[in-house]
């Protein structure tokens, strides 16, 4: 067994200041019309993100705009309902009960079930706490999977 190998090494750097690139040729005004139109066109966040820094050559938002994309997002009233890593772990669930109805003996699947609904429990406890989330919202499985189809519809 292989403990020297640093695992986790294949990312995108971030830069390496906060100020805003010379070459980025997009006024402020124009990176919020941008962020607008993705989010309209149902992007999440971190796509928005992605697409930026791919497409637009933009590294950050914040240096640029003065906030994060997400809180330009709330202003503007188009942030997802769910937080978005909350909402990819109940989508993992939801197909996860799916195979199980397929596959009800295969254990590991089970177990990693367990976990991921945990971690569902956990963040959502922590949303609550900062108010992302309605102190009354509880994750419910069978309502699950109505959540994420109507987001996949969207």
């Amino acid at each position: 067994m292989n403990k020297k190998r640093n695992k986790g090494e294949s990312h995108s750097t971030r830069p390496a200041t906060l100020m805003p690139p010379s070459w980025v040729p997009y006024r402020p005004e124009e990176i919020e019309i941008i962020i607008e139109n993705l989010a309209k066109k149902g992007y999440g966040p971190s796509m928005i993100g992605v697409i930026l820094r791919d497409q637009f050559g933009i590294p950050l938002v914040k240096p640029y705009l003065g906030k994060k994309l997400s809180r330009i997002l709330e202003e503007k009233n188009l942030s997802p309902p769910l937080p978005e890593d909350l909402f990819h772990l109940i989508r993992r669930a939801v197909n996860l009960r799916r195979h199980l109805e397929e596959h009800p003996k295969d254990y590991h699947s089970k177990r990693g079930l367990i976990e991921i609904e945990s971690k569902i429990h956990r963040l959502a406890k922590y949303y609550k706490k900062t108010g992302k989330l309605p102190a009354d919202w509880k994750y419910k499985p069978e309502e699950a999977k109505y959540l994420v189809a109507s987001y996949a519809g969207m």
